[in-house]
């Protein structure tokens, strides 16, 4: 392991803005707000304060607040965040990302997750927490073979924390993060505590008789899924069958990056006029910024593709992922782009010892609502350790 630090070279800053400045816009159309995609004016303005008021010097020295390594497992350079916490009891806590996430997502949370003491809060919460990179975002890419289908991802995640010296660990993620959680907590038995997931999908099993036997709100809520699955998924459609086509745009045109990730900040988080109402500007323009950065705008599309097979782009609902034997906990929040059953969710999960309605926040949790985030990993653990 490698102890790694942030540093972009002022002339890929440099360049950054001159493409900013050289951005060859459309002819605007009528204004549909967002129902067409990222509304040109917003996307104008943000590019603009993105080109002359944005500092990723700050990003830089926020990130490398925090002890930072990079490693290599099953071929890849993988890029996390190790914080030990000072507590002599604290728990391994294992968070992973999505897309258009980032580890950025999780900064605001590890000081009171590390250090409850410190924060207010009750010492026995206490985690040491790991926020890897998912491979080919961010720093840990960009990446340049195929096959990094999640089982092999989560596999990867099983060896990090056992050459970290963690024999007990708990995983958590959000979008493909929970995905990669819910299948570490199937596979790694021995060492998973338990699992917590703030995104799940829980599809119907396909017995017709299913259906039936819900109440207007769960079908509501399967009626919601099947709408994102219609008219929500276009950009998993392209990215998990054209990626290299898609990746283009996206390595060589700055404000192709901004749009594709700034509208997925404002539909999937709990916003109304602009993402900026869940999620602080500087933040977003961070996780922008280092897809760009770091050139992983196409090999994290590429993970779409990897793993197409387990995702919902067509009529026929993706195969489910594997119970979770151990634990497990969700949350769900009401802005997400999707809300599980909870009935379904426990036909294949029959150990849910958590089930969280959220009063507020949407798909990117830990960045939306960080004290909520922490409460509920905190009361997870106490559940699963049963006490």
């Amino acid at each position: 392991m490698r102890p790694f630090h942030v540093r972009v070279p002022q002339e890929d800053l440099d360049d950054l803005r001159a493409r900013l400045r050289a951005t060859r816009w459309p002819a605007r159309m009528p204004d549909t707000g967002w129902s067409r995609g990222a509304p040109q004016s917003y996307l104008q303005e943000l590019a603009a304060y993105w080109r002359d008021g944005f500092d990723w010097r700050a990003t830089e020295a926020r990130i490398n607040a925090f002890p930072q390594f990079m490693t290599t497992i099953d071929g890849a350079d993988i890029h996390f965040l190790h914080v030990r916490s000072p507590e002599p009891d604290a728990v391994a806590l294992l968070l992973t990302h999505g897309w258009p996430g980032s580890f950025i997502e999780f900064l605001e949370v590890i000081g009171p997750l590390t250090d409850p003491r410190a924060h207010g809060g009750d010492p026995a919460d206490a985690f040491h927490v790991v926020v890897p990179s998912l491979p080919g975002f961010g720093f840990s890419g960009p990446i340049t073979e195929h096959g990094w289908a999640l089982p092999r991802v989560a596999s990867l995640w099983a060896g990090l924390m056992a050459s970290l010296g963690y024999e007990r660990y708990l995983p958590q993620g959000g979008d493909l993060g929970a995905s990669v959680s819910i299948i570490l907590g199937a596979m790694d038995t021995e060492h998973v505590l338990g699992t917590q997931v703030n995104f799940l999908f829980a599809a119907p099993s396909g017995d017709p008789a299913e259906p039936a036997d819900l109440d207007a709100a769960e079908l509501g809520r399967l009626q919601r899924l099947g709408t994102f699955v219609d008219e929500g998924s276009g950009y998993m459609k392209l990215l998990a069958t054209r990626p290299q086509t898609v990746g283009y745009g996206m390595t060589d045109s700055p404000v192709s990056q901004l749009a594709w990730s700034v509208e997925k900040f404002y539909e999937w988080s709990d916003s109304e006029k602009s993402p900026e109402d869940a999620i602080d500007r500087d933040t977003l323009l961070s996780h922008v910024s280092l897809y760009w950065l770091t050139g992983t705008g196409a090999s994290s599309a590429h993970l779409y593709a990897d793993n197409a097979p387990f995702l919902p782009i067509t009529s026929a609902p993706p195969p489910p992922l594997p119970g979770v034997p151990g634990p497990l906990g969700v949350t769900v929040y009401p802005a997400d782009l999707a809300q599980p059953v909870r009935r379904l969710a426990e036909s294949r999960n029959p150990r849910i010892v958590r089930w969280t309605e959220a009063p507020r926040g949407g798909h990117f949790a830990a960045m939306e609502q960080p004290d909520l985030f922490v409460s509920e990993l905190r009361e997870f653990r106490r559940a699963a350790e049963g006490r």
